[in-house]
């Protein structure tokens, strides 16, 4: 991810201060592992994964509900208190328009105004240890539930809106506002100038808001771009409710991943996330920097067109490819895309979250404090990367594998399963490829 004036923020980053991140893999001298031996390792072990899962895995084992283990009382009694998810929410409304102002009276300078890094550092790459840690904190959060529910009551609207959402419209809505949000992250030359980011928020905030008292809360749980990632990301954490509505539990991860129900739309959220990070790291090559630059020179077509277009065909790409890979049992099988989208995340945006999240709380305090500098230790950064990818695509292999032993009749399965296993282990190569090149 770049800000303005060639500040670039992503795994391999240059800071305003100067500092120079290195994302901890091979492809520079000082880098503590060796690229070619992680490449090797990440593609082995993804298909080693797959034959020991495969040989000895006959049965499925996470496609029934079995309960975890209930958190204690207190806890219980402060998830399912509405006052206490109502004071949340509010928290962070008055939080949304602090970072309004800000965006529009404050420093034009991204460097000294905290808004571009709230939305890009915070909401877009915080959320997901937050989601993986504590389930889905952005439902818990999501201000603008409150200011739905605060419009409702003042202007004595109906509660559950004008019509029911259509069955139809799934998760489609969160993926266009996904993949406008990652064009934004990642496209324009102004992405971090703070009236940019602040006209994102604040239309964002509009268009939600206003479908969500047409259409009622239910609106939220899926159509909501930020609710929907935040939800996908806690399917694969240990703590979640119960089915129906139940008790927040300590549960098996599988089982919670095993839970998100296949809907329309789903296979486009995954692949914008997983699309657009896959794009964010070959935007940050030496070899994008000069071929689409030559490339608009030539061709007289802006710089940015061009990259809109590339970001949209690996989109459609991943899309295509996990079409082609599962075939019938594309919308089944979902689901267990998830964990690499995960990890490949937590992978490309280990460093910046490690470096400038303490900054942007800092900023977010008083916009004009100095803030921390200095990089986190290479050989930390390296073994987040390699985990968190290698971690992502085992999680992946054994979640696709359990799935189609519910889905499949024996003698097919190991058959029917080949393609995607070498879809991730193609998945798992271009990741690790793009941590070592970047």
């Amino acid at each position: 991810m770049s800000l303005a004036g060639g500040v670039r923020l992503a795994g391999g980053v240059r800071l305003g201060h100067g500092v120079v991140l290195a994302r901890g893999i091979g492809g520079r001298a000082d880098l503590p592992l060796p690229g070619e031996l992680v490449l090797q390792a990440g593609g082995f072990v993804v298909l080693a994964s797959f034959l020991a899962v495969g040989l000895a895995w006959r049965q499925p084992r996470f496609h029934t509900a079995v309960d975890g283990r209930p958190l204690p009382a207190a806890v219980q009694r402060l998830a399912d208190s509405d006052r206490a998810r109502l004071a949340a929410q509010a928290v962070v409304l008055a939080l949304l328009a602090y970072l309004l102002v800000l965006a529009f009276a404050g420093a034009p300078d991204p460097d000294h105004n905290p808004v571009p890094r709230a939305l890009y550092v915070l909401l877009w790459v915080g959320l997901v240890p937050a989601s993986l840690a504590c389930g889905p904190v952005w439902r818990v959060v999501n201000p603008l539930r409150a200011l739905h529910r605060g419009l409702v009551t003042a202007l004595g609207l109906p509660p559950e809106g004008y019509r029911e959402l259509p069955k139809g419209v799934g998760y489609w809505p969160a993926a266009l506002g996904l993949a406008a949000f990652v064009w934004l992250e990642l496209v324009p030359d102004a992405r971090a100038e703070p009236a940019v980011v602040g006209g994102f928020i604040a239309g964002y905030t509009a268009l939600i808001t206003a479908a969500a008292l047409r259409y009622g809360p239910s609106w939220f749980e899926r159509s909501d771009p930020f609710e929907a990632y935040s939800s996908l990301v806690a399917a694969l954490s240990p703590v979640g409710r119960r089915r129906g509505g139940g008790p927040v539990e300590l549960r098996n991860p599988f089982r919670g991943l095993n839970e998100v129900t296949p809907a329309p739309g789903l296979a486009a959220v995954l692949a914008v996330w997983w699309g657009s990070t896959v794009f964010d790291g070959v935007s940050g090559t030496p070899w994008w920097a000069t071929t689409s630059q030559l490339a608009a020179a030539r061709s007289g077509v802006p710089a940015e067109l061009i990259a809109t277009a590339v970001l949209a065909a690996l989109i459609g790409l991943v899309a295509g490819s996990y079409r082609l890979a599962t075939g019938a049992l594309a919308g089944r099988l979902v689901s267990t895309l998830i964990p690499i989208a995960v990890g490949y995340t937590i992978a490309h945006y280990a460093s910046l979250l490690l470096t400038e999240g303490p900054r942007v709380l800092v900023q977010l305090v008083d916009p004009a404090a100095p803030t921390p500098t200095g990089a986190p230790p290479p050989l930390l950064v390296a073994g987040i990367q390699v985990v968190a990818i290698l971690v992502g695509h085992v999680v992946g292999v054994i979640a696709a594998h359990d799935r189609s032993a519910a889905l499949l009749p024996e003698h097919r399965r190991l058959a029917d399963q080949i393609p995607l296993v070498l879809l991730m282990i193609v998945y798992t190569m271009i990741g690790l490829y793009l941590l070592v090149i970047a």
